[in-house]
């Protein structure tokens, strides 16, 4: 069992040594994205904070429905923070968001 066990993380290490840089973290994304993380988005106007969503379990990229290609926003669904405590008190809810990759400054990151 253990030696089984070995192999399968010595072919998964070989695999991913032959992937660029750009495809693992593709695949670590996809892994995040399948576990969840308790994610936060800090949109800023300036050097201003504006909006703060918690909870975000992931952020995702708008693609084409015609041409499969990738537009320049993402969207996801987090708790509105209006008052920027981290946590989720009574009126805040659960909204969907998006935002564009031109217009905005924002910083997504996990809250552990």
């Amino acid at each position: 069992m253990k030696t089984k066990y070995l192999g399968a993380v010595a072919v998964a290490a070989i695999f991913l040594g032959g992937c660029t840089q750009e495809t693992q973290n593709s695949l670590s994304r996809s892994i995040q994205n399948w576990t969840g993380t308790n994610g936060v988005l800090d949109v800023y106007a300036g050097q201003k904070l504006v909006k703060r969503f918690i909870k975000i379990d992931k952020l995702s990229t708008a693609y084409g429905t015609n041409d499969g290609k990738p537009r320049p926003y993402r969207y996801g669904y987090g708790i509105d923070d209006k008052n920027f405590n981290f946590k989720k008190d009574p009126g805040e809810k659960k909204e969907y968001f998006e935002f564009s990759d031109y217009s905005t400054s924002y910083i997504f990151y996990e809250n552990n």
